[in-house]
């Protein structure tokens, strides 16, 4: 049984060392990175995913982006504990965000990510749209929360600040 719920100010740490537990403390070097340097998450959608215990089994967080003058969100990082890797928290974590993104108004998701895995929520390449260098292109997928969200909007994508 998992609990998900908002990440609060008394989760931080405990999510911070899970982020470093799973990404290595290098992690703030990756390209992505820059896009969240200074800028807040977008704290209705940052969940943790705790079992019965209450012990944290994952999280996620999402930032705002800018694809030229279009909204968009940045997720990830999402992380899940080593030992509750294989039950399935990561998927619910990102169909609860998803959800709920949705449920906010929000219209277009990108991630940098491994299409496999993220195909079956939806993502896909997005064409024309360009992460930080030196991010690969064939990881750059995205998922509109509205149909036609992503029609027209090429470009580099930047910190909404």
């Amino acid at each position: 049984m998992l609990r998900i719920s908002i990440e609060t100010p008394d989760d931080t740490q405990e999510v911070e060392y899970l982020y470093d537990l799973a990404f290595a403390p290098g992690r703030q070097a990756l390209s992505s990175y820059r896009l969240r340097d200074g800028v807040p998450p977008v704290a209705k959608l940052c969940m943790v995913a705790r079992g019965e215990e209450g012990a944290l089994a994952g999280a996620i967080r999402y930032w705002p982006v800018r694809i030229g003058t279009a909204d968009a969100l940045l997720l990830g990082p999402i992380a899940v504990h080593p030992t509750r890797q294989g039950e399935g928290v990561g998927a619910v974590l990102v169909e609860a965000s998803l959800t709920r993104a949705e449920a906010l108004g929000w219209q277009r998701v990108l991630l940098v990510g491994d299409a496999p895995y993220y195909k079956r929520f939806g993502f896909e390449r997005i064409e024309g749209v360009e992460m930080p260098p030196p991010t690969n292109p064939d990881r750059v997928l995205g998922r509109a929360l509205v149909e036609g969200a992503f029609g027209g909007f090429i470009g580099v994508v930047q910190q909404d600040v």
